[in-house]
């Protein structure tokens, strides 16, 4: 009887294997040799779809962005601005926390990436119609980009150990129930999130009505280099 054949491989095998060592162990734990091996094939191999383990994390990264909701952002959608954004910021930072380990990389920004750069481009453009003038729009895509992914770094909850001897009231008298902080872990990662996002987003609303009217007194004085 014939042996099976083994499945081709392809670039989303090679990227699928890759988010599982990175979700698992970490970015030093991938290695083209190691990939080769778990898919079953010789290392020269993956060169015909990736030339390097950058470009495998790059697209490790592109498949994450490519989970985040951008719908929102479509001229179709009935939400204004402000929802757009706090809908799009809760589902990119879903995206992160399920692959925390990849958010360095996506932390550098979208490089080439397509995935990240229709993120991008959707929330310039939908900025943009919503009134707000170009550079700011950018500034808005910048802001919104460092505090998602921030927060997606590490758990402020986790950042204390469960030890109630560890903090001791005479150095830390405001500590005392810190132990107890990574049993709640979520509630509070989760509350501190949504608590920067409407302070964010309230600060935008204030600053809006000024934005709106310089812009629409910019009119087609706009330069090209307000935009990214």
């Amino acid at each position: 009887m014939a042996r099976p054949r083994k499945p081709l491989l392809s670039r989303e095998r090679i990227v699928g294997a890759a988010s599982a060592l990175v979700d698992a162990e970490g970015l030093d734990a991938v290695s083209t040799r190691r990939l080769a091996a778990q898919l079953g094939v010789s290392g020269p191999s993956l060169y015909n779809h990736f030339r390097n383990k950058d470009e495998i994390l790059d697209a490790v990264a592109d498949a994450v962005s490519a989970k985040v909701d951008l719908s929102m952002f479509d001229e179709s959608d009935p939400r204004d601005w402000r929802t757009a954004l706090h809908d799009w910021a809760v589902s990119y930072r879903a995206a992160l926390t399920e692959h925390p380990n990849i958010v360095p990389v996506l932390a550098r920004g979208p490089g080439r990436r397509p995935a990240g750069l229709r993120v991008a481009d959707a929330v310039f453009g939908a900025m943009v119609r919503a009134g707000w003038p170009p550079a700011q729009a950018t500034r808005i895509g910048a802001l919104m980009r460092y505090f998602i992914t921030g927060s997606a770094l590490g758990s402020f909850a986790r950042g204390f150990v469960d030890d109630e001897t560890a903090y001791d009231p005479g150095d830390y008298p405001h500590l005392g129930q810190a132990h107890l902080l990574a049993d709640r872990q979520e509630e509070i990662d989760e509350g501190a999130f949504e608590t920067g996002l409407r302070a964010l987003l309230d600060g935008l609303t204030a600053q809006y009505p000024t934005a709106a009217t310089a812009a629409r007194a910019g009119g087609a004085g706009r330069s090209r280099a307000d935009g990214p």
